[in-house]
């Protein structure tokens, strides 16, 4: 008979340290170094530097996901909360067309980890970026007016799909890691939005989301909709 392993110490550690993104590392060495300078004035404000440089590696922290290998799947590019579905026109660059689509838009506040994911298997068509505001990525104009980077991905059927990097209020840079004509797979990291933001998805045209809103994402793992399913919209109700 087989009995239970009990878990290492690594294993109980890899629980709460996890790899961190590149683009974290002359962050976290700027706070670093700036709590080094804090505790030559006070041992408080030196512990309150701590805190925010444990944060910083926090907030840029890259674990890996288990994604569900299935090309019908819409998988969420982003962790956050979704905090709107509805039918909306797509920004023109993404080059989707003028009829309204399904878009779920996913709002990462700064305890979110911030590197985003491809939500399907396919060729980038298309990226764009627009400059523009930083105002609350929350607002329903943020979509419209903030600063923002839409990725459009073909996938092998045929149809395509649209997502969007949106900033923040406190968001000041998008990174985008992936090129035109790049393929990719569902769950890829293709880049991450610095302290803040938002991330749209264009759900092709008769596609309904298999979230609601108020549902917790995980980025490369939940499942926002089913491609060839025929499921309506899900309701979502706080228990």
């Amino acid at each position: 008979m087989q009995t239970a392993r009990r878990p290492s110490f690594m294993s109980m550690l890899s629980t709460f340290i996890k790899p961190m993104h590149r683009e974290g590392y002359r962050f976290v060495a700027i706070f670093a170094a700036a709590t080094l300078v804090l505790f030559l004035i006070s041992d408080v404000l030196g512990w309150i530097g701590v805190g925010l440089t444990v944060w910083c590696y926090y907030f840029f922290r890259d674990p890996d996901r288990v994604t569900p290998v299935d090309d019908n799947l819409v998988i969420s590019p982003a962790d956050g909360v979704v905090q709107m579905i509805g039918d909306f026109v797509p920004p023109a660059e993404l080059g989707l067309g003028t009829d309204p689509l399904t878009r779920i838009a996913i709002f990462m506040n700064v305890f979110n980890c911030h590197v985003n994911r491809a939500p399907v298997t396919g060729q980038i068509e298309r990226i764009a970026y627009r400059p523009g505001k930083f105002l609350n990525a929350s607002l329903d104009k943020a979509s419209e007016d903030n600063e923002r980077n839409g990725l459009t991905i073909r996938m092998e059927d045929g149809r395509r799909l649209g997502v969007v990097q949106i900033a923040g209020l406190v968001a000041r840079r998008i990174v985008c890691e992936v090129k035109e004509g790049q393929h990719v797979l569902a769950g890829q990291r293709f880049g991450m939005i610095r302290f803040g933001s938002r991330l749209d998805v264009y759900l092709p045209k008769g596609v309904a989301p298999l979230v609601a809103v108020g549902q917790t994402m995980v980025a490369g793992e939940t499942v926002l909709a089913d491609l060839d399913g025929t499921e309506g919209p899900r309701r979502g109700a706080i228990r």
